[in-house]
């Protein structure tokens, strides 16, 4: 019997369900094939608590134990979060496979104020410190619909710039913790009214926004509604939204595996986006934004820098064979 071909993920809920997805669709695709997960601790994993983490991650941090893993052959496929994966990859790596991108765009998550004026909620006597100052806002509620002087928690260089520069007098703190922490912190913390959190990650968790606004999960804490951000508001992180899975790049066999999980639109779109970062000379936590889509042969992508003093925006259009190319010109505007 042959070996099984292996994929490594980080053991992160969110790594494990994108991870269980390949592996699904490998079965799926190859059923005379086996397919066996290896979950890998990366140093940002270890980093979760440490300042260091905070901003100006080093570039990898996420990534780098699963590409030492396909170097060195205890791994077939690596599966990233392709946001976290770095533009420059180690000599012999590949971003073999994008499947279809989920949604990208960002979710502001806050409480309820219903929720916290019920009289069995307020007297719950096993609150802790500083959950009776609570604040709780309203459903459906926009950025621009904030209290002056909200507390937003984020951990993104590229969602603070954004939220400043849409709301000035928002307060921007840190966050640290894989989403389900994120929630309870918000749930629970007076001192923090909200939070940002990519909607992709929160469907592939199966939590759902109702019609209501209220955010449902079987981990999510009660009494946390949801607005998703327009994207004139929020432009995504280059990659957001889609899976990258990375390969030795002279693994045939492992190739073929590949060309039946890749998704065409969402490889040309995430290429000019990354192009554009690698042309922007910036990693996962640098302070810009793209977002590409393909519609018919032609792809277009729109893109905004905070690398300078002043925003500057830029967009542009190209045959979808040239997806590289539009990623290159529009750094070279925004540069």
């Amino acid at each position: 019997m042959e070996p099984p071909i292996i994929i490594a993920t980080r053991g992160s809920a969110l790594a494990l369900a994108q991870a269980n997805f390949i592996a699904m669709q490998c079965r799926e695709f190859f059923p005379r094939l086996r397919f066996e997960l290896k979950i890998i601790k990366t140093t940002g994993d270890k980093l979760q608590k440490s300042p260091l983490a905070g901003g100006g991650l080093p570039k990898g941090l996420f990534t780098r134990e699963l590409e030492v893993a396909l170097i060195k052959g205890k791994a077939d496929l690596a599966v990233h979060s392709l946001k976290d994966l770095p533009v420059d990859l180690p000599a012999g790596l590949t971003v073999a496979a994008t499947p279809k991108r989920a949604d990208v765009r960002d979710v502001l998550i806050y409480r309820s104020d219903e929720y916290l004026t019920q009289p069995a909620t307020r007297n719950t006597q096993d609150w802790s410190p500083g959950q009776s100052a609570l604040r709780g806002l309203k459903p459906h509620l926009k950025l621009a619909d904030l209290p002056k002087g909200a507390t937003i928690a984020t951990s993104s260089t590229r969602r603070k710039m954004q939220l400043s520069a849409a709301r000035s007098n928002l307060k921007i703190v840190e966050i640290r913790g894989n989403v389900p922490t994120r929630l309870q912190k918000v749930a629970e913390r007076g001192e923090l009214d909200a939070t940002v959190l990519a909607l992709a990650g929160l469907t592939r968790l199966h939590f759902q926004i109702k019609p209501d606004g209220t955010l449902a999960g079987d981990a999510v804490p009660d009494g946390l509604l949801a607005t998703i951000l327009d994207l004139d508001v929020m432009l995504p992180c280059v990659g957001q939204g889609a899976i990258g899975v990375e390969t030795r790049a002279d693994d045939e066999r492992i190739a073929k595996i590949c060309e039946r999980l890749n998704h065409f639109n969402t490889f040309q779109s995430t290429t000019a986006e990354r192009s554009f970062l690698r042309a922007m000379g910036g990693g996962c936590q640098s302070p810009v934004a793209a977002y590409a889509e393909v519609t018919g042969d032609k792809i277009s992508m729109r893109a905004v820098s905070f690398t300078k003093e002043t925003v500057r925006r830029a967009e542009g259009k190209r045959p979808v064979a040239e997806a590289g190319q539009l990623g290159g010109q529009i750094a070279a505007e925004l540069k």
